[in-house]
C-alpha cells in the first residue's frame, strides 16, 4: 500500500511538477509565510561553541560628593553572566536518482524540492524565534514569548509588556525589538556558519550513463537504491543582551477588533506606548504583528482612523511603517494566544 505524504519523491510527484511541455513546473507554493522579521534581524557569531556568554551591568559604582581634605569610599560597579544556547535546525532531503533522470533536468528538479526545505526551515525558524521553548523542547533555543511571559509578579520583564486587555483565548501579540550587537540579536555558535547552509551530499562524479553519481539510500524495508541527497543545516539561537530593548504588546483579543474602533484594542495608542517603552529606537527597530493586525491597521488607515501610519521606501521597497518605525508582518505570530498575566 502506498504512503501517503512520504518522505521520498514518487513518480506520481514528479508527474506533478510536469508543465504539458514535459519540463519542471514552477509550483504555487501555497504553504509559504510571509515572515518579514527575517529582513531584520542582526546576526553575530558568538563566543562559545555552544552559543554565546553574555556579560551584563548590573549595578552602577557609587559616587559622592566632597569637601576639600576629604576622601570619598572606594566603588566599583556590578556585572553578571549568562549564557544563550543555539540550536542546531537540519534537515535531509532524497530523491530516487531514476526519478531525477526521467524528469528530463536532474538540477531544476532537486532544486524544485530544495525549495520548499528552505521555506520549511524558515517558517520553523521564525516560529521558534518568537515561541520556542528550551524547557519543552530541550534541542530548541528560547524565543521571545518564554521570555516575556508574565506581568504580575517582579519579573525581569514584566515592565516591558502592554496588556491590551483581551481575556479570552484569541489573543494576538504585538512585538517591538530594535535589533543591535549590544541589544537584541540572532545568533550562532562559535566557529560554524550564519545563515541556512545547504550542500549536496550526494557523490558528484560522472557515471558511465552520464548523470552524476549520486549515493545510496534506503526505502522503508532497508533495501537500497541509488538517489540523491541534500543537506540543510542553520545553526540559530536567539540572544537578548538588553531585555529594555524588547516590547510586548499582549492580549489583543481578535474578535473585538474593528475597523472603526468601536470595539477592541486601540492599536495605535498601544503601539505609541510599545515605543516610549523601549529605551530607545537607535538601532534596526521593528514592529511585529500577525497578519489580522497588520490588515486591521490597513483598513483604520483607510476610513482617517490612523494617522500615523505611512508608507516608506526600505532598502529599496515600499514598507508599512507606524510612526516611522517598519511594521511587519509574521504569519508565524500565533493568532490564538491564551491570556498573559
Amino acid at each position: 500500500m502506498a504512503v501517503v505524504g512520504g518522505t521520498v519523491n514518487t513518480l506520481v510527484d514528479i508527474a506533478k511538477r510536469m508543465d504539458p511541455d514535459g519540463k519542471i513546473a514552477r509550483i504555487a507554493e501555497l504553504l509559504n509565510q510571509e515572515n518579514e522579521v527575517l529582513d531584520d534581524i542582526v546576526w553575530k557569531e558568538g563566543n562559545l561553541p555552544t552559543g554565546d556568554r553574555t556579560t551584563v551591568r548590573t549595578g552602577l559604582p557609587g559616587v559622592a560628593f566632597r569637601a576639600l581634605n576629604e576622601g570619598v569610599p572606594r566603588s566599583k560597579s556590578t556585572t553578571s553572566q549568562f549564557d544563550e544556547a543555539a540550536a542546531m535546525l537540519e534537515g535531509f532531503s532524497e530523491v530516487d536518482r531514476q526519478e531525477a533522470i526521467l524528469s528530463g533536468d536532474i538540477a531544476a528538479f532537486r532544486l524544485s524540492e530544495q525549495a520548499s526545505f528552505f521555506e520549511a526551515m524558515n517558517q520553523t525558524f521564525t516560529s521558534y524565534l518568537f515561541y520556542g521553548n528550551s524547557s519543552a523542547n530541550p534541542k530548541a533555543f528560547n524565543g521571545f514569548a518564554p521570555r516575556f511571559n508574565a506581568i504580575a509578579g517582579n519579573t525581569t520583564t514584566a515592565n516591558q509588556i502592554i496588556d491590551a486587555g483581551g481575556t479570552g483565548t484569541d489573543n494576538l501579540s504585538v512585538w517591538l525589538v530594535v535589533w543591535d550587537e549590544n541589544k537584541v540579536r540572532g545568533l550562532y555558535p562559535k566557529g560554524s556558519k550564519a545563515g541556512l547552509f545547504h550542500e549536496d551530499a550526494s557523490d558528484t562524479t560522472v557515471a558511465s550513463d552520464g548523470f552524476p553519481r549520486g549515493t545510496v539510500l534506503y526505502d522503508p524495508n532497508g533495501n537500497p537504491y541509488m538517489g540523491y541527497r541534500d543537506h540543510y543545516q542553520w545553526n540559530c539561537g536567539l540572544s537578548i543582551k538588553d531585555y529594555r530593548y524588547v516590547v510586548r504588546i499582549a492580549n489583543i483579543s481578535r474578535a473585538a477588533l474593528k475597523a472603526d474602533m468601536s470595539t477592541g484594542a486601540d492599536l495605535q495608542d498601544l503601539l505609541i506606548q510599545a515605543a516610549e517603552r523601549v529605551q530607545n529606537l537607535n538601532g534596526r527597530a521593528a514592529f511585529y504583528a500577525p497578519r489580522s493586525i497588520s490588515t486591521m491597521l490597513r483598513r483604520q488607515l483607510v476610513k482617517g482612523k490612523n494617522g500615523f501610519l505611512s508608507w516608506e521606501e526600505i532598502g529599496g521597497r515600499k514598507v508599512m511603517a507606524f510612526d516611522g518605525t517598519p511594521l511587519r508582518r509574521v504569519d508565524a505570530l500565533n493568532v490564538n494566544e491564551a491570556r498573559v498575566v
